[in-house]
């Protein structure tokens, strides 16, 4: 595919505040100074939508964002970044509070979450998941609804499982309808096991990362690929997995070959991890 290619991204982009602390809250009655907190673009999709952005892809963001303060802030950061929101009306924009430490630590805590999609919306977003050149539908109510709803044609769907554990049944119809799967390997201790497991489930790639480890793939005929992580200062992780796969996607729409577009991978996951915000853009 040629990088003028058109990509869909489907799913959730949130207004958030990160708050990074010594350690987490522990469960009992105490109190802790904050080393520093601030507001930025959150949401898996929206992290994905940036760094396809920065690298060029022509990418529509289809998100459930409310009329409100936090809905237009969200809009405003994401379309100076060069992304085009397709925003899905909704009662209130989502919006978390990230507890984070040293270590990669979080707390995730979901303030606002967003009212379901009407049935117009989802047709309107599926009916450009049909029309893209590529397509990634994240996990989200959102996202299971435009599955359902996609006509059966040939976009290619790619899916991001997260700390997927080979066995949550929320996850088996995005698994079941993707052309490739991206996973961390929070939820397992075997990540070839699991990537083998959802290849058998109709995919023909699966990559998982690692952390600072890196990240390993598999394709369909048993082929394994291995990229160490890039040399990063690192200042805050949130979305570096997103970021990853965005690099990932940005080579294979170039025709670059697997290794190529993982070694891609761990260069834009580096540009996630050395900013505060999801994409140095926001900054």
């Amino acid at each position: 595919m040629p990088s003028s290619s058109r990509v869909v991204v489907c799913g959730p982009a949130s207004w958030n505040q990160l708050i990074e602390l010594d350690r987490l809250p522990e469960p009992v009655p105490h109190m802790q100074f904050a080393r520093r907190a601030w507001h930025t673009v959150g949401g898996t999709s929206a992290g994905k939508a940036l760094h396809l952005a920065g690298l060029g892809i022509d990418v529509r963001l289809w998100a459930p964002v409310g009329d409100d303060e936090d809905g237009a802030r969200l809009r405003e950061r994401l379309e100076r970044a060069g992304v085009v929101v397709e925003a899905i009306a909704s009662e209130q924009t989502e919006r978390h509070v990230n507890l984070m430490a040293d270590g990669g630590g979080r707390v995730s805590l979901y303030v606002t979450t967003p009212s379901t999609p009407s049935a117009a919306a989802v047709q309107e977003a599926s009916t450009a998941v049909a029309a893209a050149d590529l397509a990634v539908i994240d996990l989200s109510e959102l996202g299971r609804m435009v599955l359902e709803a996609v006509p059966a044609r040939g976009t290619p769907l790619w899916m991001d499982l997260h700390d997927y554990d080979g066995s949550s049944s929320f996850h088996e119809p995005f698994l079941r309808s993707a052309a490739g799967v991206f996973m961390n390997d929070d939820g397992t201790e075997d990540p070839w096991g699991l990537m083998a497991s959802c290849l058998d489930r109709g995919p023909v790639l699966a990559v998982c990362t690692l952390g600072a480890k890196g990240a390993i793939a598999l394709e369909a005929d048993g082929t394994r690929h291995e990229v160490a992580a890039a040399p990063a200062t690192v200042v805050d992780t949130n979305g570096a997995g997103d970021a990853f796969m965005a690099g990932f996607l940005a080579a294979r729409l170039r025709t670059e070959p697997v290794e190529v577009a993982l070694r891609a991978a761990a260069d834009q996951a580096r540009l996630a991890i050395e900013t505060e915000h999801l994409h140095p853009a926001l900054g």
